[in-house]
């Protein structure tokens, strides 16, 4: 088992329906859906820009401007594996409406205990994975979105881990819509549903 590095962040939804988030460790993302698709595009304070995309199987896909890819794996409540298992990024805005009041009721709150969290290799993402993989993840995705399913990538947070990009930032079009929930809790952190 990895006992992964945590690195929390807050997002904050903009007037022009971007997302600015601010890591722990004082990295700063932009990011953008793309018009209702699925990437979203994003750009760092530290020069790193790129696409993440929901493939499937909670897998998320970043795609650096210069070609370099990596995946995540959403592994529920605002958490997602990155670097091989190394850093789990925790969404601390994640916990709003009925969900958050469950979970503060519950004495968890937003750090739900991942001092201690320890990952299995299930939770792990992919080292790699062939456009065949990819392409078969992504019908996956679009047959559970088709169903009205979630496609498990529900709380995700998509943003990088060390590989000092960040999360999905820039793009074009308004864009407010997509971070809209259907629960009480605003809009949604969730990049990519």
């Amino acid at each position: 088992m990895n006992r992964p590095r945590e690195t929390p962040y807050r997002d904050e939804l903009l007037a022009d329906g971007s997302v600015h988030r601010a890591y722990e460790d004082g990295r700063e993302e932009w990011r953008r859906r793309d018009g209702g698709g699925p990437l979203v595009h994003w750009h760092d304070n530290r020069g790193a820009a790129g696409t993440d995309e929901l493939l499937g199987d909670r897998i998320i896909k970043r795609r650096y401007a210069d070609g370099r890819v990596t995946y995540g794996r959403d592994i529920g409540y605002g958490r997602t594996v990155w670097d091989g298992g190394a850093t789990v990024l925790v969404n601390r805005t994640s916990f709003g409406g009925r969900v958050g009041a469950v979970l503060g009721g519950l004495g968890l709150g937003a750090g739900l205990g991942i001092a201690g969290l320890a990952l299995t290799a299930a939770q792990l993402p992919p080292a790699h994975l062939t456009p065949e993989e990819e392409e078969a993840l992504r019908q996956q995705q679009a047959s559970q979105n088709a169903s009205g399913g979630d496609g498990g990538g529900g709380g995700g947070d998509g943003g990088g881990g060390d590989g000092g990009g960040g999360g999905d930032g820039g793009g074009g079009g308004d864009g407010s819509a997509d971070w809209d929930s259907d629960d009480d809790s605003g809009w949604s952190d969730d990049d990519f549903g």
